[in-house]
């Protein structure tokens, strides 16, 4: 054997990990995009995201212009103005980040200084993820609002209620006429109608769940079952499950009323084309990885679609049809969705809606273990 010769070490594999100040590293938790930049727009670090997004890793980006990521590097450039002047602690605006295949992603922009001179942090949130967000925080403001309107509701309605309603039982009672029973029965109805109207908004915010195993087919099928029974003829609910989803902890009655009360309204819609016998519900099961909804980010989630063929939400109603005594439908209470959202916010989840002629789609989001 060679004397000379010596087992030859492995080279050294290039560290993945960044030569960056700790305080950068919780950025690369974060899903929105961001950027550390100076005064002169020379990246500082990029996060994952913002890789992901640009189709660059950071060895590629950091160190280069963040300017000549933007359609408009210009008003990137009056905002680094306008902080090297102090003239705003944050700045917002629009603007399209040019990805390396050359397509433009729309982002919203912020622009903030940090409490370390000459650096600013630039947060692109993509409009899509924004204008969920901005949905998602609604939706929360709205259900908060909904409580308190029902309990106040409740207690501004159903005392009158009682008292009509035992006057004119009274009333009946003292009238000799039975024909004028009539208009004693009326109001007597319509007492109770709005009684149970009344009970139906608070109903979510009365009982505690029932918290139990559930299993999301196990409440499709009961749902399929029910609606098949009340529309037998002309319309085909079809089953698309990914069944690897595992169960989770939740209220299975309240869940199958969420799912029943989306259901239910997309068949009503469905009236004509099942008239003409091609009417279709689609039930759709799947897990969604790393996924962030209600400002939490989740490992794994549920994601439950009620898809139909119908002639979609209206317009005039599609940014409100989740609030109470909304409704499409000549006769409709307006409660069905409203209930629905409650039950499935109460899960840690929230429903959204996608909707033009022809195709009308309820997502349901609900996180898993």
């Amino acid at each position: 054997m060679d004397k000379g010769w010596r087992p030859i070490s492995p080279s050294p594999m290039p560290s993945s990990r960044r030569p960056h100040p700790a305080r950068f590293q919780a950025f690369d938790l974060l899903v929105t995009l961001v950027a550390v930049i100076d005064e002169a727009a020379v990246v500082l670090f990029a996060n994952a995201a913002l890789e992901d997004a640009v189709g660059l890793s950071w060895r590629s980006i950091e160190g280069t212009s963040l300017q000549q990521y933007f359609a408009d590097g210009a008003t990137l450039r009056h905002a680094l103005q306008g902080a090297r002047g102090n003239e705003f602690a944050a700045l917002r605006y629009d603007a399209q980040l040019k990805r390396h295949g050359g397509e433009h992603l729309p982002v919203h922009v912020i622009v903030a200084q940090t409490e370390t001179p000459g650096e600013l942090v630039v947060e692109l949130l993509p409009l899509e993820q924004q204008a969920r967000q901005e949905r998602e925080e609604r939706l929360a403001e709205q259900a908060k609002a909904n409580k308190e309107l029902f309990r106040n509701l409740a207690h501004e309605v159903k005392n009158p209620l009682g008292g009509i309603r035992g006057a004119a039982q009274l009333l009946e009672m003292e009238i000799d006429d039975r024909a004028l029973h009539e208009y004693t029965q009326v109001i007597i109805h319509e007492s109770d109608r709005l009684q149970l109207l009344v009970d139906r908004l608070l109903a979510p915010h009365r009982h505690q769940p029932k918290v139990e195993d559930v299993n999301i087919h196990e409440v499709c099928e009961r749902v399929r079952a029910l609606v098949l029974a009340e529309f037998p003829r002309g319309l085909k609910v079809v089953r698309d499950y990914d069944t690897s989803i595992p169960d989770f902890r939740g209220d299975r009655e309240q869940l199958i009323q969420a799912v029943l009360n989306i259901v239910h309204n997309a068949a009503q819609a469905l009236a004509a084309r099942m008239a003409q016998g091609d009417a279709e519900i689609v039930l759709r099961t799947r897990v969604l990885r790393q996924v962030t909804f209600g400002k939490q980010r989740y490992r794994l989630a549920l994601e439950l679609h009620v898809i139909d063929n119908g002639p979609g939400v209206p317009d005039s109603i599609k940014d409100r049809v989740f609030a109470p005594l909304v409704s499409g439908r000549d006769g409709g209470s307006g409660l069905g969705l409203t209930l629905a959202q409650t039950f499935v916010q109460q899960h840690h989840g929230l429903i959204e809606l996608e909707s033009q002629p022809g195709r009308t789609d309820f997502r349901i989001l609900i996180p898993l273990p």
